[in-house]
């Protein structure tokens, strides 16, 4: 709750502060690539920055901490889970304030801070009365599935979280993995109270909007403007935290790329002393087989969701009729719910239907988690699709088939794009639903970085982690790319 709070609060004070301005753009800019970064890669990087012989130890010794070997301080894995804490944080900001940013064309902004301002209001204060109660109506969704992330995370507990004893998502796991088979009662047992934990969380969570929908009328009717220098000082922490969140997770994958080709690299020295490629060759065979596991598993979950989003949305178009609240919900459930709650009741029913074998099972299970994001990304820009252009079509003789596959997805060509990236990307960074619904036989290169990185070896984790991150990255550069090209002399159908 602690991390989603913050991540939420940074996000509005980015927005509210700096909207409209050449900064804001900057940091949108840096921060809309990190969208699509698997939560293990963000974790790794993370790791690599903030070990007691990482990159911050290293940039600060000797020379303000006197250290000439790595200190016995104990920063991940804390008992506390502030560095686990600390990484949702980072990975999760880009998200929400993506999501906040998606909100703002439909609610008037400019008209409503410009009232403010003509009162008297600050621009934070202004804003956050006037605009944050109509975005966040639209976002509370994706805020819920944020915080139950972070609640039942599996992937960036196993490399930042506590110890002795873990999180309670990694209990279920290890005792679900357990030979013991009397452990798996217990372990149902403990599924259940992580989903009972999530749904109080929620509750909490629907009182604290309720109590912050009180504040906000009591500073209306108190006449407060938000001038105070308290208030003021708020506008930079929004930009410099955000910004510096961006830093540390491209700092992130950099240690990663130094690590993967480090031949020697000493504490406290902030660069290697030499570089050599034999961990990449040492890694190469198994590391393709992998990569084209990972990428076709991916592409294949990507390519049937987007079959059934596109179905979705065209029987809404043509009967005139668009998803309703509660349909909306269905589609979320899977990323409200947590994981450790349900996967494992999945792997059971699996293995009665005897189909745990094979790459089947995984694709199902990657699904249930990539329909979402592909509808979400993909219902904006098929609702708004200009219905004059079928009705010109159909006086010309074409049938609904016909407009679909020769007017509208030619038309929609960079958003569809998008959404199979999107897919992707989500598809890429799954590790429990891989893990569970395989039994761990399919590896994928998240199920990989994760299983090295309970072994310490840099330079591997570095490869690996490089390699995730590749595989999520590449399917947007297409996706960029190859509208430009085809449309180059069009450019309205260059972009979603």
């Amino acid at each position: 709750m602690i991390a989603t709070l913050i991540a939420f609060v940074l996000a509005v004070l980015l927005v509210a502060g700096w909207q409209g301005t050449r900064w804001f753009k900057v940091a949108h800019g840096l921060l809309s690539p990190l969208l699509s970064l698997p939560h293990t890669a963000a974790a790794l990087g993370l790791a690599f920055l903030i070990a007691p012989s990482g990159w911050v130890a290293r940039l600060m010794s000797p020379w303000a901490t006197g250290w000439n070997r790595p200190p016995d301080i104990l920063v991940l894995n804390d008992p506390g889970g502030w560095s686990l804490i600390f990484g949702l944080v980072l990975k999760e900001l880009p998200f929400l304030l993506l999501m906040l940013i998606a909100t703002l064309p439909q609610l008037q902004v400019r008209d409503r801070t410009n009232v403010a301002t003509a009162l008297g209001y600050g621009a934070v204060l202004g804003w956050c009365l006037t605009v944050l109660p109509g975005a966040y109506r639209q976002t509370r969704l994706p805020v819920y599935a944020v915080l139950a992330y972070a609640i039942s995370n599996v992937d960036m507990a196993l490399i930042l979280g506590p110890t002795a004893p873990p999180v309670l998502s990694i209990q279920i796991l290890n005792a679900m993995n357990d030979p013991d088979l009397g452990l798996r009662a217990p372990a149902a047992a403990a599924a259940l109270l992580q989903l009972v934990l999530v749904l109080v969380a929620l509750i909490i969570w629907k009182a604290g909007e309720v109590a912050g929908a009180t504040c906000v009328q009591a500073l209306l009717w108190r006449g407060a403007r938000g001038n105070s220098l308290a208030f003021r000082a708020l506008k930079p922490i929004g930009l410099s935290t955000v910004t510096a969140t961006a830093v540390l997770l491209f700092s992130g994958l950099l240690a990663h790329f130094l690590w993967s080709v480090t031949g020697r690299w000493r504490f406290p020295d902030v660069l290697p002393q030499s570089f050599k490629t034999r961990t990449w060759d040492r890694a190469g065979e198994d590391l393709l087989f992998t990569g084209f596991t990972t990428v076709s598993l991916a592409f294949l979950v990507a390519v049937v969701a987007l079959a059934l989003v596109i179905g979705c949305l065209e029987t809404e178009h043509r009967r005139g009729r668009a998803m309703g609240t509660g349909g909306v919900l269905i589609l979320y459930i899977p990323l409200i719910l947590p994981q450790i709650s349900f996967l494992p009741g999945l792997q059971i029913l699996l293995l009665l239907a005897g189909v745990n074998h094979g790459i089947w099972p995984v694709a199902v299970a990657h699904l249930v988690f990539v329909l979402p994001y592909v509808f979400l990304t993909l219902a904006g820009p098929f609702r708004a699709w200009d219905r004059r252009l079928a009705t010109v079509a159909s006086a010309l003789g074409h049938s609904q088939q016909s407009i679909l596959w020769r007017v509208k997805l030619p038309m929609m060509l960079a958003p569809i794009l998008i959404a199979i990236a999107i897919g992707m990307a989500v598809s890429v960074g799954q590790y429990l639903p891989t893990l569970l619904a395989s039994g761990g036989r399919v590896e994928t290169l998240t199920t990989e970085a994760i299983a090295l990185a309970s072994g310490g070896n840099r330079r591997e984790i570095g490869v690996w982690a490089i390699t995730l991150t590749f595989a999520a990255w590449i399917p947007f550069l297409f996706a960029y790319a190859l509208p430009a090209l085809m449309f180059r002399n069009r450019k309205g159908m260059t972009n979603g």
